[in-house]
């Protein structure tokens, strides 16, 4: 679909946690959506989210973006800060979060804090909080790896709420310092190889 001169498109793709979405521009990724109920209610979650945009092929770009998300949801360690982000339309403190949150690797993790006091001032790890819960590209940028302090899991926003965020931590084998993490013994969760 054209917006004056920008063009915008939609692709649903198979992961292991079920169907997920991706919304593109010319300026690059614009939102992810990850799995509902169905691959149905995925598509339909993107065209209320995003009407003015159509499904269609993804350009190699945004392919090589699903192709990297598919992979580190079967548990691949990927690296996804090559991925260009429209983030145009997105407040200036929030794109400055999305810009520290997308360097925590795969398997690590940081706190609320922590990110704030990388933006030069921790008393803003509310706002760090509130700008994870708009992130419109989980898994690119990835607010699952942000923990409250002290380690505990803190929200999610994405469907499925702290169960998805429990579940993506530990396909990636994120672990803490101290006794297993409550998520280390949940049924869905699989022994991570350790190189």
């Amino acid at each position: 679909m054209t917006n004056g001169s920008m063009t915008m498109g939609f692709a649903i793709f198979s992961t292991a946690i079920g169907a997920c979405g991706v919304v593109w521009s010319v300026r690059g990724i614009a939102g992810v959506a990850l799995p509902t109920v169905s691959e149905r209610a995925t598509r339909a979650r993107v065209a209320r989210r995003y009407p003015e945009v159509r499904e269609g092929s993804p350009p190699p770009d945004v392919k090589r973006a699903i192709d990297d998300i598919v992979a580190l949801l079967a548990g691949e360690p990927r690296d996804l800060r090559h991925v260009r982000l429209d983030a145009a339309a997105l407040p200036v403190f929030n794109r400055r979060v999305y810009d520290v949150a997308q360097t925590i690797a795969p398997g690590a993790t940081l706190s609320y804090g922590e990110i704030a006091e990388r933006l030069g001032d921790r008393m803003l790890a509310r706002d760090v909080a509130q700008a994870l819960s708009e992130n419109p590209c989980p898994i690119i940028v990835p607010c699952h790896r942000v923990l409250a302090a002290g380690g505990k899991i803190g929200g999610y926003s994405g469907p499925g709420g702290v169960r998805t965020k429990l579940r993506l931590l530990s396909i990636e084998g994120a672990r803490s310092d101290g006794p297993p993490m409550l998520f280390d013994r949940l049924p869905w969760v699989t022994p991570q190889r350790r190189a």
